[in-house]
């Protein structure tokens, strides 16, 4: 379509009018509406997955099992067990964000009581809990690993867009509990494990708790594993994390975990960096090289493309697994975190030149199913998680290329969610609603409703300073926008790139004017605050500017 038959088809459909008729303007109004359309279709998405696994909830506490019978299995035959690991920390966190955006009464209701049911019914030694048998009702032993994986991969995520809410609370006293049980003795004090992924888990959650509270507690704890790391693991272990390390007799296995259940150190360790610099702290200074050896070593693994592979030698570097890891943006993401702590421009050329690759991974099967005629793709877990990657990156790098490729990819996860709403019947579906919500959120550049409903469709792209919103709906509401969670919520001075992370997009200051103004309509001045708390727009183009 030409610009001139765009133009007059927009002007026709009343999408544009006054002075805001110009071609670079009718493709930026266009661009808007076609992501509107993209956010309204990923919302839905979202919901139909978190009605499907409601369908499922145990009766007596709500909670909800690991997995769930496809159509035409027997329900007898699958197990009916809540982990924290697994459906604590995968599927009901997801299923609270998408609750907290589609249905405010349901976040408040159904999926507060499924937290005080988890609290009343899995805690088993202080706040950490066990895995319960919905069937039996019968609770297993306290499980450190449920407490580091419900608080890193679930409890972060809601803390990280929702701020305080009682998900937060959960994870500062579970977290304490955790470590205060910690049985792994080492010279530098007790730690949680002796792999790099439970470590890493906590240390995650560790740094984000230790700036949010102020508890030197949380800051020693991260302290402890990251010194053992540093001081001891990594020059032992050819600069990178071992999979498995012995405190005691000081050797490892050698092998470096590239994606998940692996990986978690690297982006720990490089949070607590951030950390130790933000702070300015002695310890900066000592862990700067090692972490800059470690990402480097980390690089020069990777293929000709900057793709990572799943284990690699920690020698020779050299695949021991030569399938690429689904998780390259999580470490990318510790990479690109260095370089906001540095300065040092290698690392974000490190960055951009693996998301200029992307296109070579179209249709990429990241997690294969062989044997699965229903799965030639693989399973939608290898997608969401290798679009989550790029999706942390390009809102600090907005690659075209990228870009590009997580449309196309989006397109392939989400065909494959089937008509009931689930994808793959397991506790992993969470992770497709915590792909879909950053997409989405991309799409509108952090814009939202106060409570969606099917067809309330919002769009937005920026064009240089000033925010264009394209609203479509059957009437007027309330739209929030979003703000600088990095430094209101968690206290980061950055926003680093980190794991687990509602990446921010367009963000309003909260003591800075706007002008928001309908195209061919009134206009309003209102603060920032009053934008993030939610302001009326009928349905229309917007245009969102500081005030002059």
């Amino acid at each position: 379509m030409s610009e001139k038959i765009l133009l007059a088809a927009l002007l026709t459909a009343g999408l544009l009018s006054g002075g805001l008729a110009s071609g670079a303007d009718a493709a930026l109004w266009a661009r808007a509406k076609t992501n509107g359309d993209d956010f309204n279709r990923t919302v839905a998405s979202m919901q139909r997955l978190l009605h499907a696994w409601l369908k499922h909830a145990d009766p007596k506490t709500l909670l909800l099992p690991d997995r769930v019978p496809a159509p035409g299995q027997n329900p007898a035959n699958v197990q009916q067990l809540y982990t924290p690991h697994n459906s604590g920390a995968d599927l009901y966190p997801y299923l609270i964000l998408t609750a907290e955006l589609t249905d405010p009464d349901l976040y408040r209701g159904r999926l507060m009581e499924m937290l005080r049911n988890e609290i009343r019914y899995t805690n088993v030694n202080a706040g950490v809990p066990g895995n319960l048998d919905l069937r039996t009702h019968q609770l297993g032993p306290a499980s450190l690993f449920g407490a580091g994986e419900y608080a890193k991969d679930g409890l972060v995520s809601v803390t990280e867009y929702l701020g305080r809410t009682p998900w937060f609370y959960r994870m500062v006293d579970m977290t304490a509990d955790a470590i205060k049980q910690a049985p792994v003795e080492s010279r530098f004090g007790k730690l949680p494990a002796s792999d790099a992924e439970l470590n890493g888990d906590f240390l995650q959650a560790l740094v984000r708790l230790a700036v949010m509270t102020n508890d030197s507690r949380f800051l020693e704890w991260g302290r402890r594993i990251a010194d053992a790391y540093i001081e001891e693991v990594l020059p032992a272990n050819h600069g990178v994390p071992s999979g498995k390390w012995d405190f005691t007799a000081h050797t490892g296995d050698g092998r470096l975990r590239l994606r998940d259940h692996g990986n978690e150190t690297i982006v720990g360790l490089t949070l607590q960096f951030a950390l130790e610099n933000y702070l300015k702290t002695p310890r900066a200074e000592k862990y700067r090289p090692v972490i800059k050896t470690m990402l480097d070593r980390v690089l020069a693994s990777a293929n000709e493309d900057g793709m990572l592979y799943n284990q690699v030698d920690a020698a020779t570097l050299k695949p021991l697994d030569t399938k690429l890891s689904d998780n390259w943006g999580y470490v990318y993401g510790a990479v690109y975190a260095y370089y906001q702590c540095t300065g040092e421009e290698k690392y974000r050329d490190a960055v951009r030149r693996v998301l200029k690759n992307l296109p070579k991974y179209r249709n990429w099967i990241w997690e294969a199913r062989p044997g699965n005629p229903d799965m030639p793709l693989g399973s939608f877990d290898g997608y969401a998680d290798s679009i989550e990657s790029a999706l942390y990156l390009v809102n600090r790098e907005p690659v075209p290329e990228a870009l590009d490729w997580i449309d196309s990819e989006m397109k392939v996860m989400t065909g494959m969610q089937k008509p009931d709403g689930h994808i793959e019947y397991w506790y992993g579906e969470g992770n497709y609603n915590r792909t879909a919500m950053i997409y989405a959120l991309m799409k509108s550049e952090g814009v939202r409703p106060d409570a969606w409903a099917d067809g309330v469709k919002v769009g937005a792209v920026r064009d240089g300073a000033r925010l264009l919103v394209s609203v479509e709906a059957p009437a007027a509401r309330m739209y929030r926008f979003d703000y600088a969670r990095h430094k209101r919520v968690l206290n980061f001075d950055k926003n680093y790139v980190r794991l687990n992370e509602i990446p921010e997009w367009f963000t309003v200051d909260e003591n800075t004017l706007y002008r928001v103004r309908k195209v061919g309509g009134a206009e309003m001045v209102r603060l920032g605050s009053e934008l993030t708390a939610g302001i009326t727009l009928d349905p229309g183009n917007w245009i969102v500017e500081k005030y002059q």
